[in-house]
């Protein structure tokens, strides 16, 4: 998909049996467990129907698309079919991405996604820390949720084992920092548990 595009994703929310304990995307998924606890998805149906972005740096279009399904898949397996797709050159455009959306009141969070891998110059130390950096400051400046999903990689095949390789998903974890980050802030907005 190229440009804005609507993608339109269903699915389940698993379990979260593991604790504390870190095991690979593929473990994790097999034992159901999707990063969004049960009590996480009731707080994500009260949200008021909400609407998530995906921002993604398509430098690397390969990458990027791996990316992406790892984190249609975790906003999936939350339930959540409402997310939206901003293509975008590469990493450092991502915060104005995040902005734009963040700023447009329609999101309750943005899943930040892209790849930049070394060269042979200082660029990549200044697009990382600044792609960094900036979605930050969209967060802070907003409120909305915004999970740095960016590869920050030395070779390709770093970058290809943590695009939902062997090492790790980097899209489905941005996926669910945003989902925990809407249901925090939701919470703390409902005030002071009753009971």
């Amino acid at each position: 998909m190229r440009g804005s595009a609507r993608s339109a994703v269903g699915g389940r929310v698993g379990r979260r049996e593991q604790g504390g304990l870190r095991t690979s995307a593929g473990a994790r998924r097999a034992a159901g467990w999707s990063g969004v606890s049960t009590g996480e998805q009731g707080a994500l149906r009260a949200l008021n129907d909400p609407h998530f972005a995906i921002a993604v740096g398509g430098f690397y279009e390969g990458l990027a698309e791996r990316l992406v399904k790892g984190a249609l898949a975790a906003f999936a397996e939350a339930g959540q079919t409402r997310v939206e797709r901003f293509d975008v050159p590469g990493a450092f455009e991502l915060p104005l991405a995040a902005r734009y959306a963040a700023d447009s009141g329609r999101y309750a969070g943005v899943a930040c996604l892209g790849a930049v891998i070394r060269g042979e110059t200082d660029h990549y130390d200044f697009v990382c820390a600044e792609a960094a950096r900036g979605i930050m400051q969209v967060q802070l400046d907003t409120g909305v949720p915004c999970a740095f999903g960016v590869l920050t990689c030395e070779t390709m095949e770093q970058a290809l084992a943590r695009a939902g390789g062997d090492k790790r998903d980097q899209g489905r974890h941005a996926a669910e920092a945003v989902l925990r980050m809407a249901v925090l802030r939701e919470e703390l907005r409902a005030g002071p548990p009753t009971g």
